[in-house]
């Protein structure tokens, strides 16, 4: 596994709607792989292919990584907890009511906002071996997360789903990214 620099924005290709997946195979794993690497040591709880530069629909989450942690019975020992998914191609099919959360992404280094975010979610997707499943999350961080790395697959970003619009360009200025030109992605729709 190789840790890998994580895009920042400001980089186009966090603009670009990413192409599918249509082989699944070692390069894919190995991909997965690196992308795992890169989140847990960044101490995140989500990964899009764009954020290392990679234009392909590949997402990684483990939301239980960062708070999820565990005293192993047999050493005594406290254990990082890991409980990682892989959503391939994903597509949701379904959603319904609203939310707002404060969000950060590994893009943002010291970019915290308010976002409005689907309540429930049906996704759509494929694991490491293309098999099709479906996956429902309502009213939690897997809920959120899912929608703020399919949101970068399709070239959005959390900023442009604020709650208060007025908050982002201040929150931005102080995080140093104030003059960074990124135009919205050409599929802006909810």
């Amino acid at each position: 596994m190789t840790k890998m620099k994580i895009v920042e924005y400001g980089d186009e290709i966090l603009r670009k709607v990413t192409s599918r997946v249509i082989k699944f195979d070692k390069s894919l794993r190995k991909l997965v792989e690196d992308m795992f690497e890169t989140m847990y040591a960044s101490e995140g709880v989500g990964l899009a292919a764009p954020q290392i530069g990679v234009s392909k629909r590949v997402l990684v989450l483990d939301v239980e990584y960062p708070s999820g942690r565990y005293t192993d019975e047999k050493t005594n020992k406290e254990v990082t907890s890991y409980n990682p998914l892989v959503l391939i191609n994903p597509v949701i099919i379904g959603k319904d009511g609203q939310i707002i959360s404060r969000e950060g992404c590994l893009s943002f280094p010291n970019v915290l906002i308010d976002v409005i975010r689907h309540k429930k979610i049906i996704v759509k997707y494929q694991d490491l071996l293309g098999k099709e499943r479906k996956l429902l999350a309502e009213d939690n961080l897997l809920c959120r997360c899912i929608q703020h790395e399919i949101d970068h697959l399709d070239g959005k970003l959390f900023i442009d789903k604020p709650a208060k619009a007025e908050e982002v360009k201040e929150v931005l200025e102080k995080a140093g990214f104030g003059n960074v030109q990124s135009p919205p992605s050409s599929i802006l729709i909810g």
